[in-house]
């Protein structure tokens, strides 16, 4: 394997580029002011396969797929369709030559039908008219095609789960004769069994030879679906038509970070039998969604809630914030009662949430890094009653060093980081908070191996200071490693409490498939 850090360094190759390419992506540069967000990317599909393009947050891997859908010019290289250069000036232009994008924010309108979603943008008309009819009977067609039928024309978007949005991008895309499907993070928010569901309908797709552009941060789903692999590093190809069977995950790992990553959770240095309770939360409900919830967190402590894509867990730390009023029960922190549904009451008591949803809920896209870290902790940094830049400016910049945030710069605004620095930035701003207790929904989702392995020894860091820490996540190894205690919930219940060591992934997945520990 060749040293991927080095500048000279050669692209490993893998198949090679075969002569029925479908597509090819050739020396695609594309720079930003005061930035270069590609250089010289390689990119070969061939038709009916699943390509899977791997890298880090920040390896240009959005800016490529921008690039193909039209939504980003390159500023030099080519772009080939059946050996033929086209150029894409516009995402319209895009899906005219068949190639089609889903991205991981999904663009479906709630209020409109599923089959006003599929044809959203080219109607069905003649003579002025939209072909109501016929719009339906063909969205009929798309959902049979996608193995679906049990999803109507006539439903609205909104009444369908993230799984049932995502099959009408796809009948969307397959409405504009796609060719080439560019998925990205298809999974995010999938439960397990959705994504087994997701798996079958690619590889219906590429049987009837659409190929797949499938970008995804879970090395398990790339073995599971993908058939070749692309990997960037720094804007640029470091990888190339590499067999999934034939790569080890340790060399995507070093491909795509320049160095090896095991993939080890922190020490557990065991919390003292003395430690104080920070966090209380008892017999806790929220009308039909959760009840009878119970649990103490001690300083130093990570507790982890274990559980399915709509178990409740994510609103269990919602209540306990204060953004959703429990319908009964209490919270306290430090032995003191928190006022229910105040948001300003948890702030005050010293609880920071970073919530799942970090760009929607957690991060003010368009404002700098330093007002995102410094949010919570405006008052401390005024004088006379006007803000201080530069002091919010100086605590920024010293949490953006001590967490490696890259780039260190606080004065850019945050859309411009990658999923990873975005999430690092959440946690800086409960870190010149000072928390008693943070809440950490879905910490790594999103967010890429070099990364997952900074941010875990990160909550570690703050767990070892004191803090007392209560983690969600969809990944079950993540919550066993990461944690000292797991609560396992289904359907709005805890089925199982005790050490995270007395628990493994196979028993935590029937206690949450069955609902009981029998």
């Amino acid at each position: 394997m060749v040293d991927v850090d080095r500048d000279d360094a050669e692209t490993p190759e893998g198949t090679g580029a075969p002569a029925n390419l479908l597509l090819r992506m050739e020396g695609i540069v594309k720079h930003f002011p005061g930035a270069k967000a590609l250089d010289g990317v390689d990119l070969d599909v061939l038709p009916g396969e699943v390509h899977c393009l791997l890298g880090q947050n920040g390896a240009g891997k959005s800016t490529l797929i921008k690039v193909l859908s039209g939504a980003h010019q390159p500023t030099s290289g080519r772009i080939l369709l059946d050996d033929a250069e086209i150029a894409i000036p516009h995402p319209v232009a895009a899906l005219n030559h068949g190639i089609a994008t889903i991205y991981q924010e999904l663009d479906v309108v709630d209020g409109l039908t599923v089959a006003e979603n599929i044809y959203l943008g080219h109607e069905l008309d003649r003579g002025g008219f939209t072909q109501r009819r016929a719009a339906t009977r063909r969205a009929r067609d798309l959902l049979r095609r996608l193995g679906h039928p049990e999803i109507s024309p006539h439903t609205e978007v909104g009444q369908l789960s993230a799984a049932g949005k995502q099959i009408v991008s796809m009948a969307r895309a397959l409405s504009h004769d796609a060719r080439v499907i560019v998925m990205d993070e298809p999974s995010a928010v999938l439960d397990s069994g959705e994504v087994e569901n997701l798996f079958r309908v690619v590889e219906g797709l590429t049987a009837q030879g659409v190929a797949v552009v499938y970008i995804s941060h879970r090395l398990e789903e790339i073995r599971r679906i993908g058939d070749r692999i692309t990997v960037l590093k720094d804007g640029r190809t470091v990888g190339r038509n590499l067999a999934v069977a034939a790569t080890p995950t340790k060399e995507l790992i070093k491909l795509m970070t320049g160095r090896t990553v095991e993939f080890a959770f922190p020490e557990r240095p065991g919390v003292p039998d003395d430690a104080p309770v920070v966090l209380e939360v008892s017999d806790l409900a929220l009308g039909s969604t959760f009840s009878d919830v119970s649990l103490e967190v001690r300083a130093g402590e990570i507790v982890g809630l274990a559980g399915l894509v709509g178990s409740g867990r994510s609103e269990i730390l919602e209540t306990i914030y204060g953004a959703r009023r429990a319908t009964s029960g209490h919270v306290r922190v430090g032995g003191r009662a928190l006022r229910p549904g105040s948001v300003p009451a948890a702030v005050a008591a010293n609880i920071g949430l970073a919530p799942e949803e970090r760009k929607s809920q957690g991060l003010l896209l368009d404002e700098p890094v330093f007002k995102n870290i410094t949010l919570s902790t405006f008052a401390r940094t005024a004088k006379g009653g006007w803000l201080d830049e530069r002091a919010e400016r100086r605590a920024a910049s010293e949490q953006a060093v001590a967490l490696d945030l890259r780039p260190p710069q606080v004065g850019r605004a945050i859309r411009t980081l990658s999923g990873g620095n975005q999430q690092k930035a959440l946690l800086a701003r409960w870190l010149v908070h000072g928390c008693e207790v943070l809440l950490l929904d879905e910490p790594t989702r999103g967010v890429d191996v070099g990364a997952r392995s900074e941010i875990y020894a990160l909550v570690r860091s703050l767990a070892d200071a004191g803090t007392a820490v209560v983690v969600v996540s969809s990944e079950i190894p993540e919550v066993l490693g990461l944690a000292d205690q797991v609560l396992v919930v289904s359907e709005g219940q805890v089925v199982h409490r005790g050490p995270a060591q007395d628990i493994d992934e196979h028993a935590v997945l029937d206690l949450v498939m069955e609902g009981s520990a029998a």
